[in-house]
């Protein structure tokens, strides 16, 4: 069959719209036809290099729609299914699976960063060449085949666009509060950085009870979305940690999230955590890059430092966890939405998610 998809040939050239080639599911595979898919950094990434990826590539792992058709063997989903997709499958039976933490599956990670299938092939073809699947998913096209790992089976009174996102930012954020952290009620919460996932944080902070919730950005007009989904306060540029530092007795915030991935962010973060508190990691920082954390801080102040992986999750008990949270109103991830764009306009997306535009843009199919 024929689908329009957001494809990458180089690293630092526009992301093209193209038709491509897809080939049936195989066995153990999912055809599924897109409904929405969020506009995330970790694309961008690739496109500048910082992530280094198989080329040419489909983009987009952050996506949800309807079950088209599936392979043999494929029991979990059937047509007609809407699901949300899941960049981390896991195997269930490998070392890592068994030992909680599936996000780290022996089996799959290699094969997901390296855009293939279970097999080493893909779906997608250009004039009868191989074109590679981000995070196993590629979610920026019309159709796509994924491991049947990755489809999750959501609500039908789930928005897509809404299912979209938990299948990333929201469980990334949320669950590195929850799940990494396990932060308890009453505390005191800084999170680096109001994008999609900073804004998860506080979503998941305020979902943990938490006490004083500080949104800190350098974008002035991200203050009014970060007190929308729950912070109570914005610091803004200046002196970061002398503001958040103000803001909690002079101590530091029992706990601060980096959800950027930049190593200055994460420094400045270890200095804005109290003695006995805790930094988590959120953010993915580009491949190679080298954060100064000192260990004599850490040592004389008993700091602790957590990375967060999609928030340790498990996706298959928390997507739908995560939706019903949203249904019952306890999880209001619509307000974290920003501008709605359609494929064609993907590149437009990209320059004004990079230039600071608040909330999570989405791509409608």
């Amino acid at each position: 069959m024929i689908t329009h998809a957001a494809t990458l040939s180089a690293v630092g050239e526009e992301i093209r719209v193209e038709q491509l080639e897809l080939l049936d599911p195989q066995e153990g595979e999912v055809l599924v036809r897109m409904h929405a898919a969020g506009v995330c950094h970790s694309d961008w990434h690739v496109v500048t290099g910082a992530t280094p990826h198989p080329l040419p590539v489909v983009l987009g792992h952050e996506g949800s729609g309807i079950v088209e058709s599936v392979g043999a063997g494929v029991t979990s989903v059937r047509k007609g299914d809407h699901v949300s997709l899941n960049w981390a499958p896991s195997c269930g039976t490998c070392f890592y699976c068994t030992h909680g933490r599936p996000g780290l599956c022996g089996t799959f990670v290699k094969l997901i960063w390296a855009g293939t299938m279970l097999n080493g092939s893909t779906r997608f073809r250009r004039n009868g060449i191989p074109v590679y699947h981000f995070s196993g998913l590629a979610c920026f096209s019309e159709r796509t085949v994924v491991p049947e790992q990755c489809c999750v089976r959501m609500p039908r009174d789930v928005p897509f666009d809404i299912a979209a996102l938990i299948g990333c930012a929201v469980t990334t954020g949320v669950g590195a509060v929850l799940n990494t952290a396990k932060v308890p009620a009453g505390s005191s919460v800084a999170v680096l950085g109001c994008g999609g996932v900073g804004l998860s944080v506080i979503l998941g902070a305020i979902l943990a009870n938490a006490g004083t919730v500080i949104a800190v950005d350098r974008i002035p007009g991200k203050e009014a979305m970060a007190r929308s989904v729950g912070a109570s306060h914005f610091v803004c540029n200046g002196d970061i940690v002398a503001g958040i530092k103000n803001l909690t007795e002079g101590r530091g915030a029992d706990y601060v999230f980096e959800a950027v991935g930049s190593p200055a962010l994460q420094e400045i973060g270890l200095e804005a955590v109290r003695p006995g508190g805790t930094l988590v990691l959120a953010g993915i920082s580009p491949v190679g890059t080298r954060t100064n954390l000192p260990g004599a801080l850490l040592t004389r102040q008993e700091k602790t430092v957590m990375g967060s992986y999609y928030g340790t999750s498990h996706p298959q008990k928390d997507f739908p966890l995560i939706a019903n949270h949203f249904l019952e109103k306890r999880l209001p991830i619509d307000r974290i939405i920003g501008a709605r764009y359609s494929l064609d306009e993907i590149n437009t997306a990209y320059r004004q998610t990079i230039g600071g535009q608040s909330g999570r843009g989405v791509i409608v199919f």
